[in-house]
Parts: C-alpha cells; sequence; structure tokens
C-alpha cells in the first residue's frame, strides 16, 4: 500500500515536472520566435554589437555632428543679423567645393576624367545637385520663420523618408527592429519639440513658425534624396567623383538662383569683419560637411550616419542656453535618452540586401535552434533522474517537440 502510495506520488511529481517544463518550453519557443521576427536568424552578442566598426562610426557621426551645430550657430547668428541669403551662403560652400574637387577630376586622365563624366552622366549629377542646392536653401530659410531647436528636431524627418528611398533603389532591407529603433528615435524628437512648445521660445523668429517648420520638412525630404544618390556614388564609383560633380553643377544652380533671387538682399548686407567671419565659419563647416560625410556614408550607411547625426541636437542645445539663453527643461533630458536608446537599437542588428536570402536561413536556423533545445533539454534530464528514467525522459521528449512545434 505505501508503494502505491508512492507511486502515486511520484507520478504526480512527475506530471508537475513535466508541465512546468512544458510551460518553460514554450516560453522559450515565443521569445525565441519573437527575437527571431525583430532580429533575424543571427544569434548576436554584445561583443558582435559594441565593436570597433561601431565606436569608429559614433566617433565620425559625433564630428559631423559638431559641423551641423557649428552650420546651425552660424545660421542664427546671421538670421539675428538681418541677412537674408541663403543662396549666397550655399554658393560659397558650393564654390569651395568646385576650387578643388572640381579642378582634381579636370586634372584625372581616363574614364574619370571631368570631361568623360560630363559626357554619360551629366544630366544625373545636374538633378542630384539641384536636389541638394534647394535642401539647403529651404532650410537656410527657414531660420528666418522658426527656432533653431525646430530646425534641429524636425530635420529628423529625414530618416523615415531615407529608410524608404533606401528600400526602394538601393535594396536595403531592415529587421522590425529597425523600424521599432526609428520610432522611438522618433518620440525623443517629439519630447523635444514638446519642451520647445512648453520653453514658448520664438528667439527671433517671426510669427510664420509653421512655414518654417514646413521648410525644414520640405528640406528634410530633399537631403533624403541626396543622400541615397551620395551613398550610391560613393559606394560604386568615388566620393571625388561625387563632390566634384556636385561643386560644379551646384555652383552654377545656386549662381543663378542667387542672381535671381538675392540681388536686392546682398546689396544691404552691413558688411563689418563680425558678418565675413560668420560667412567664413558657415562656409568652412558646410565644406567639412560635404567632404567628410561621404566616408561616413562609404562605412556604413546614409540612414545609420543620419542616425548618429541625432546627437547634434545635444550640441546645439548646450549651444543655444550659453549662447541664445534658452531655457533648459527635463524633457530635453528624457529625449535624449530616448534617442539614444533608439540609435543603440538600431546598430543591434545589422541591414541586408535584397539579393541575400534570409527565408531559408530562417528556417535552418528554426530546426536547428528547436534541435538544440530538445538535445539540451534531454541531456539535462538524464542528468537529474538518472538513467532508470530513460523511457519516461523519452515520453516527456515527445511531449515537449509536439508543444514547441505548436507554440
Amino acid at each position: 500500500m505505501s508503494d502505491q502510495v508512492y507511486s502515486g506520488v511520484y507520478v504526480k511529481n512527475m506530471d508537475r515536472e513535466a508541465g512546468e517544463d512544458s510551460f518553460t518550453y514554450g516560453s522559450l519557443g515565443t521569445l525565441s520566435r519573437w527575437r527571431k521576427f525583430l532580429c533575424g536568424p543571427r544569434n548576436l552578442t554584445l561583443k558582435d554589437v559594441f565593436t570597433w566598426q561601431l565606436f569608429k562610426t559614433i566617433v565620425m557621426g559625433q564630428a559631423l555632428s559638431m559641423l551641423i551645430c557649428g552650420t546651425a550657430v552660424t545660421c542664427q547668428y546671421l538670421a539675428d543679423a538681418g541677412v537674408e541669403t541663403p543662396m549666397l551662403q550655399s554658393f560659397l560652400n558650393y564654390a569651395l567645393l568646385l576650387l578643388t574637387y572640381t579642378l582634381v577630376l579636370a586634372f584625372r586622365r581616363g574614364e574619370s576624367n571631368i570631361v568623360q563624366i560630363l559626357k554619360t552622366k551629366w544630366w544625373k549629377y545636374f538633378l542630384m545637385a539641384l536636389t541638394d542646392v534647394q535642401a539647403n536653401y529651404a532650410v537656410v530659410k527657414a531660420y528666418q520663420y522658426t527656432t533653431l531647436t525646430s530646425i534641429q528636431l524636425l530635420d529628423c524627418f529625414v530618416i523615415p523618408v531615407l529608410m524608404v528611398l533606401s528600400w526602394i533603389f538601393l535594396k536595403t532591407r531592415y529587421r522590425p527592429l529597425h523600424f521599432v529603433a526609428v520610432a522611438v528615435c522618433l518620440f525623443g524628437v517629439g519630447a523635444m519639440v514638446g519642451a520647445d512648445l512648453l520653453a514658448g521660445r520664438d528667439q527671433g523668429s517671426s510669427s510664420h513658425v509653421l512655414l518654417g517648420d514646413g521648410l525644414v520638412l520640405i528640406s528634410a525630404a530633399l537631403y533624403a534624396v541626396s543622400n541615397v544618390c551620395q551613398e550610391y556614388t560613393v559606394k560604386n564609383l568615388s566620393r571625388v567623383e561625387f563632390l566634384g560633380m556636385m561643386g560644379l553643377f551646384g555652383t552654377l544652380i545656386s549662381g543663378v538662383q542667387m542672381a535671381i533671387l538675392e540681388s536686392k538682399a546682398i546689396p544691404v548686407i552691413s558688411w563689418n569683419w563680425r558678418i565675413c567671419l560668420l560667412f567664413v565659419a558657415y562656409t568652412l563647416c558646410m565644406y567639412g560637411l560635404y567632404s567628410f560625410m561621404p566616408v561616413v556614408v562609404k562605412m556604413t550607411s546614409a540612414t545609420a550616419v543620419n542616425l548618429s547625426l541625432l546627437t547634434a541636437d545635444l550640441f546645439s542645445l548646450f549651444c543655444g542656453i550659453f549662447l541664445f539663453h534658452y531655457k533648459f527643461t527635463g524633457l530635453y533630458i528624457v529625449s535624449f535618452v530616448v534617442i539614444t536608446l533608439g540609435f543603440i537599437m538600431f546598430n543591434v542588428v545589422p541591414t541586408y540586401t535584397g539579393d541575400q536570402s534570409y527565408a531559408t536561413n530562417d528556417e535552418v536556423y528554426y530546426l536547428a535552434s528547436s534541435a538544440d533545445v530538445q538535445q539540451e533539454g534531454a541531456v539535462d534530464r538524464l542528468q537529474k533522474e538518472g538513467s532508470d528514467l530513460d523511457r519516461t525522459v523519452s515520453n516527456h521528449k515527445a511531449h515537449y517537440n509536439g508543444h514547441y512545434s505548436l507554440t
């Protein structure tokens, strides 16, 4: 009788353990499927994520952020001084590119010579330069109507547009985690805009804030087109060719547009050493940004670079606090934490191109993971219960297999 009771208790304990293990394996299976859905078939460790390549990208991205902050601050000072010449500012940058990179192309020989490039691809570079010139014009013009912080934040609209264009034209494919990361970053941007509105700052701008914000959004969309073209060119052709053609056509387009739109605004500028220094600083920052950004884009992608540029808001915020006497609210800290979290999430899983077959890899990974889980479960149970429970372990293993495949 005692043996029967003992056996009954033993069977109940085994059934309870089987139920608990089934629940455990079912939870692991669900988590595995969610991880596979968000991140793909690869098992990434912290060592795989936080690499030297990522560190270099972050550092170089911060250098670009400081250059962007320099252009933003100088634009704000020029706007406060009554200077309304966005095409003149862009013209100086393109002219400097013309005097350096375009001249390099002129002295090259063979197919990389400027004459050969113009014979075959002049209209493509013309459209690229036209897009870039209008993007610069829109964002510089926006400084006359809206705030520095709003410009720095709303310009983040370039990221979702850039992802769509990269998907279509560059065949870049993103995991769901990438979209979640971008959504997190944009949520942080929304917190920044909310902080700006709560602070009630106009920073010397006029009452046409909505017009200025609209110009920023248009500029962001145009920058996305320009960045996609830039990524394709520097990865498939050369950085010097891209910058040389941008300098040539950018100078022509901005020169004509400057003559039409700013023929009256330029003569009325109160030229002094301070205004001249601001023009020089803006031009050098833009030249450095144009020269340096293709290097970072070639290392990573245009989308990753623009995500790293979100930290330019941090530099502009601190500059605004000390130079323009902005108010500081706790929402800025929250937004920076959220944006940083989104940037890290985006870099956890690498992107891939459309010609890579991941469906087969997903299936192989899933089958391999299932086999590993089943094998590890069998080994652990043998170590726990001993060799006398071989038959019971086999039954439980079959139960787990059915449960894992259904959950």
